[in-house]
């Protein structure tokens, strides 16, 4: 009798317990339901948002784009993207025969309506003092006459390099925050190897203006990355073959990019043949002719793509061992040169710093 008293006792115990559960959960349901609209409860419930990766692609300044960014909101931004570009390229093209810079080259001067071509400018200028020259805008007379410009690949027989070598000069524009001037007739402008890069920086600075910290912004092959990729690993890009049928798969190294910028300029695809003469698209603003050196690649690390898309095609005028030189005295900017040797075979030069975050590929 005792043990089956005992037993009663206990299993009461329980139902009091339970019921005791119950009709705390249930105080606690009212009280939740009540002050629903009346701020913070004592328990608070956080909810996890899932971080979404967002890719958008388009077309831009005769090439291609991709933008991949993580978004708890999951926002797409590609209209926002198109529409500044159409802008940009407003300004910047010499494709687009009413732009900034086309005004400019049929005329002598012109005041700004966009903030692009002062940027540009400055920007090119300190590339231009760096380099000696190397790096000229104003090289776009013997760009299109060699063939390379809107009027096609086709050099005339006629031409006077040497007179047209009197109207290149970036020392010979004048310019402050309003306006640009020519204090020679005949100067041509031509962002083609800087633009790409100042169109990926604005770019990114949309993306930053709208709260995005992770993301990689390419424009035909110059490219920023900030942040991590969606598997919390810093971007990775690949660098191709220095060949002119290499497909983008053709990786010759990756490189990892820790909020860096990355240009890569190369003689390889863009070119023609004339008399069994291969005619690279680099023109060497000092002698008017295409460059002829062992550089095939000039890949550049910089904080922004602006500066890494115009130090990559300085060093492709410049060669191998001004590359090089060039690299030891700037600290802002790492390479990855990859050049002929003397056997045809590949070779490659690389900054210290450079080093930690660059693998090549097996062959």
């Amino acid at each position: 009798m005792k043990q089956l008293f005992s037993e009663v006792m206990r299993s009461n115990q329980q139902k009091n317990i339970l019921y005791s559960l119950v009709l705390l959960l249930l105080v606690l349901a009212v009280y939740l339901w009540r002050n629903r609209d009346q701020g913070a409860v004592d328990l608070p419930i956080r909810q996890e948002t899932a971080v979404q990766r967002i890719t958008i692609t388009g077309q831009t300044m005769g090439t291609t784009y991709q933008i991949t960014y993580l978004d708890e909101e999951g926002r797409n931004f590609k209209n926002e993207v198109d529409s500044l570009l159409v802008v940009f390229n407003q300004s910047l093209s010499t494709y687009i025969p009413d732009s900034e810079i086309s005004r400019f080259n049929q005329q002598d001067s012109l005041v700004f309506e966009l903030p692009f071509l002062p940027q540009v400018l400055e920007a090119s200028k300190e590339v231009y003092q760096e380099t000696e020259g190397a790096f000229d805008p104003t090289v776009g007379p013997l760009v299109n006459v060699w063939g390379f410009g809107p009027g096609g690949p086709e050099l005339k027989d006629s031409v006077d390099i040497q007179n047209l070598l009197s109207k290149v000069g970036f020392d010979k524009l004048r310019f402050d925050d309003t306006e640009v001037r020519k204090s020679v007739n005949g100067i041509y402008l031509d962002f083609s190897a800087i633009a790409k890069g100042q169109g990926v920086d604005v770019v990114a600075a949309l993306l930053a203006s709208k709260g995005i910290e992770n993301y990689l912004v390419e424009i035909g092959g110059e490219l920023v990355a900030r942040g991590v990729n969606d598997k919390g690993e810093i971007w990775k890009i690949g660098v191709n073959r220095p060949e002119e049928n290499a497909s983008s798969s053709d990786l010759y190294s990756i490189i990892a990019l820790d909020n860096k910028a990355m240009a890569t300029s190369g003689n390889y695809r863009n070119f023609y043949v004339r008399d069994s003469m291969k005619i690279s698209h680099t023109i060497d603003p000092k002698t008017g002719f295409p460059v002829r050196h062992n550089l095939l690649s000039a890949t550049v690390l910089a904080p922004d793509c602006m500066t890494a898309d115009a130090f990559a095609t300085a060093m492709m005028v410049m060669g191998l061992e001004k590359a090089i030189a060039l690299d030891e005295k700037l600290e802002e900017i790492e390479v990855f040169l990859i050049y002929s040797g003397e056997d045809g075979s590949y070779q490659s030069f690389v900054s210290e710093s450079l080093k930690p975050f660059l693998s090549f590929m097996t062959e």
